[in-house]
């Protein structure tokens, strides 16, 4: 299984980066800065690198395990997941032009408010895997080494 301190430390940098870019975008000539850009990017490419690893690592392992509710909680997670890529990709192109790394903002209220709720989503999903999905493993693989 994947290290749990690696898993930390992704939400841990996703929640900074995020709290970081939130501060910095709420006047709107920070939204055209180079700084404000990479942190965007560092953060987008961070959750999808995340996402993809809960979903490749700790989900499709638990889709297999015999425990029906251990395969729900799986296939909730992996729901989930394509909900949120579902979103982000959809918000990554109103607001963004990921190929010039820039940001296309042509209302900063409108783009504020979906960025505090699209970080919203990502940071509530990582709190759902640190309390759902992280203690399950963990008592999963101590049933294993018992």
């Amino acid at each position: 299984m994947t290290a749990f301190s690696k898993l930390h430390a992704q939400n841990h940098k996703i929640t900074e980066l995020s709290n970081v870019f939130l501060y910095l975008v709420q006047s709107r000539e920070m939204c055209d800065t180079e700084t404000a850009c990479d942190v965007f990017f560092e953060y987008t490419a961070k959750v999808k690198e995340h996402i993809e690893l809960v979903d490749r690592e700790l989900c499709g392992r638990l889709i297999s395990y015999p425990d029906q509710t251990v395969k729900n909680t799986a296939d909730r997670f992996l729901s989930g997941s394509t909900e949120i890529k579902r979103i982000f990709h959809k918000y990554l192109k109103d607001w963004c032009n990921e190929s010039n790394r820039r940001l296309t903002i042509r209302n900063h209220a409108e783009f504020l408010g979906e960025t505090e709720q699209m970080f919203a989503l990502v940071l509530d999903r990582i709190q759902r895997e640190t309390e759902h999905l992280y203690p399950l493993l963990r008592k999963l693989e101590e049933k294993v080494a018992a």
